[in-house]
């Protein structure tokens, strides 16, 4: 919904730099963009994407009408009519239809002791001039990015990293091209930029109106739920999802990827309503159609919910031709493709749409993953496999066997890091990754919450929300409800090994005549950079850069990483992942002029 940015302590140039920093975020929120001195040592900044509200009354920085706690934030609060009610209750008075105003007041009543009632993604900055303290805060789900530098008695936190370096040499964290090479990004606390970290999902830091911190503090949803475990109870939170994420006074569009996910949403939405809305579908050359069939789906769904689609085609030149803009426009370098195809669709829909709909969630919630029927059948018998590895007749496997086969590790929780990994992981280097991995009892389940907690999170989440938000446009996902993560997380072991491969969404699909698309065989998101691998005009775009980058970089490199970056062109198998994943850092390092 917007971008936020806050200059704590002291700072010789403090109002400059606030609305420096400002101006840089000004595409999260193109409707509205300020600055307000809160105190002294106090700047907050804002750019307002308009979502509930439309009035400016909801501008922020904002307000209340005593001038006693004012609000930057980004985000949506799903449940903010309840918490509206709750204050009426209390004896306030509403200006604005806005969940801005009832979050303002929440926590100027509530303070910290009203987080855990928040149920929505955000990323917020509160001041409460009374007890002259500052309150930052991140959602647990991780939907929303919040970076920070501190230096000396000076804080500073923005919705994206690149203001952080503003009026400093930027310098690159070289210990982060490992993780980025193998996990696509930096590690969850990091970025790539040197003194910019990340507020964690779920943290909370308290501060003085001098800038020393006070507090830090952390919250989880909670492990228990008042929803049975059913087919009928997941669908309608799942409906109920919908509604909340389709709650705004913008237009509201789906990425309609003809896959379960987006399609079960979609369906879900036009059951209840009978109202047709956009629909937004990445499309191929003819040759690739029989892979990269979404089309295909998407049309077959809309025989029974009709939508307004559209089709977004893609081919290598459409790539070539916006590359650079969509460099520009990325904060932090991901390696997925996916974060393209995102960029291009919110670009052609934001001409129609404010916000826009994903999938976003299930897989990691539910099961979706082929690396989770893997280790679920890993974890039957952990030893016959690791007996396998050690024989190297993995060899004669077919591709998919021997990826799994070469991701057993001695250990259950290394295995599956191998599992997530765009290729092996060496030893000395699995301690980095390790140390985020969840530490419960339940195998499944933590390989579960390593996915959300991890991968969601730093590569989804965090490509959908810049993708978007490079053109003014909101990302919403449904399935990341606070009630629905509640469920999942509330499940047992076995519970999960039960619903694996998104049992009940794709029985809601089958219920609704849509076993097509429950049926259809996993691909995932993404450019269809096997098929590129083979085209000349491909490579000799991408391996002049990347053999570039490898002249100045790369004593700073993974063996392996530097092999291939010095040869593109000899890369085999799936490391035309790699490639690609050495292309976007290449690219987002020259476009940085580091």
């Amino acid at each position: 919904m917007c971008g936020i940015n806050v200059i704590l302590g002291q700072h010789p140039n403090a109002e400059k730099l606030a609305e420096q920093m400002m101006r840089a975020t000004a595409h999260r929120g193109p409707d509205f963009s300020s600055f307000t001195q809160v105190s002294q040592k106090v700047y907050f900044a804002a750019n307002r994407l308009k979502i509930l509200d439309l009035t400016d009354s909801s501008n922020q920085p904002m307000w209340n009408k005593e001038e006693d706690a004012v609000l930057a934030w980004n985000g949506a609060l799903y449940n903010y009519q309840d918490l509206r009610n709750n204050l009426l209750d209390l004896g306030y008075h509403f200006q604005t239809n806005s969940d801005s105003e009832v979050l303002l007041y929440w926590l100027r009543h509530f303070g910290e002791k009203g987080i855990g009632q928040l149920k929505g993604m955000f990323s917020i900055a509160f001041a409460d001039l009374r007890q002259k303290t500052v309150l930052i805060l991140r959602d647990p789900s991780g939907e929303k990015p919040l970076y920070f530098s501190q230096s000396d008695s000076t804080w500073l936190f923005s919705s994206e990293a690149k203001p952080l370096t503003l009026g400093k040499d930027k310098k690159i964290d070289v210990q982060q091209f490992v993780p980025y090479f193998f996990q696509r990004h930096s590690l969850p606390d990091r970025s790539l930029f040197c003194g910019v970290q990340q507020v964690l999902p779920g943290t909370g830091l308290t501060f003085d109106f001098e800038g020393k911190l006070l507090n830090r503090f952390s919250w989880k949803y909670p492990k228990q739920t008042s929803h049975s475990l059913s087919q009928n109870s997941f669908e309608e939170l799942l409906k109920d999802a919908v509604l909340k994420n389709f709650h705004t006074e913008r237009r509201v569009g789906t990425v309609l990827s003809g896959g379960a996910d987006s399609s079960l949403i979609y369906a879900l939405w036009y059951e209840e309503t009978g109202e047709p809305t956009p629909t937004f579908t990445v499309s191929f050359d003819e040759k690739k159609k029989a892979k990269y069939s979404d089309p295909t789906y998407s049309k077959k769904l809309g025989r029974k919910y009709p939508s307004l689609a559209k089709e977004i085609f893609v081919d290598l030149n459409k790539v070539k031709q916006h590359w650079q803009a969509y460099i520009s426009s990325l904060d932090q370098p991901i390696a997925d493709s996916a974060s393209y195809l995102t960029w291009i669709t919110a670009k052609e829909a934001s001409t129609d749409v404010q916000v826009l709909l994903s999938g976003a969630g299930a897989d990691e919630l539910f099961g979706g993953y082929n690396r989770h029927k893997a280790y679920a059948q890993y974890l039957k018998n952990p030893s016959i496999w690791l007996f396998l590895k050690k024989t190297g007749l993995e060899k004669v496997l077919p591709s998919g066997l021997q990826k799994m086969v070469n991701s057993i590790e001695e250990s259950q929780v290394d295995t599956f890091i191998q599992m997530s990994a765009l290729q092996h992981i060496p030893a000395e280097y699995i301690p980095l990754i390790r140390k985020w991995y969840p530490k419960g009892d339940s195998p499944l389940k933590n390989a579960l919450e390593w996915d959300r907690s991890f991968y969601l999170i730093n590569d989804i989440l965090k490509i959908h929300d810049n993708a978007c938000m490079a053109h003014g446009v909101e990302g919403r996902a449904p399935y990341l409800d606070f009630e629905l993560i509640t469920l999942s997380q509330t499940m047992s072991e076995e519970q999960h090994h039960q619903q694996l491969g998104k049992v009940w969404i794709k029985e809601a699909l089958k219920k609704r005549g849509l076993g097509f698309i429950a049926k259809r065989k996993k691909l995932g998101f993404g450019l269809p950079l096997q098929e590129w691998s083979n085209d000349p005009e491909y490579i000799n775009w991408v391996s002049p850069i990347i053999q570039k980058m490898e002249s100045q970089w790369g004593s700073h490199f993974s063996e392996e990483m530097r092999i291939l970056s010095k040869n593109p062109k000899r890369a085999k198998g799936r490391q035309y992942l790699q490639v690609w994943n050495l292309f976007v850092l290449a690219s987002w390092l020259e476009q940085n002029s580091i």
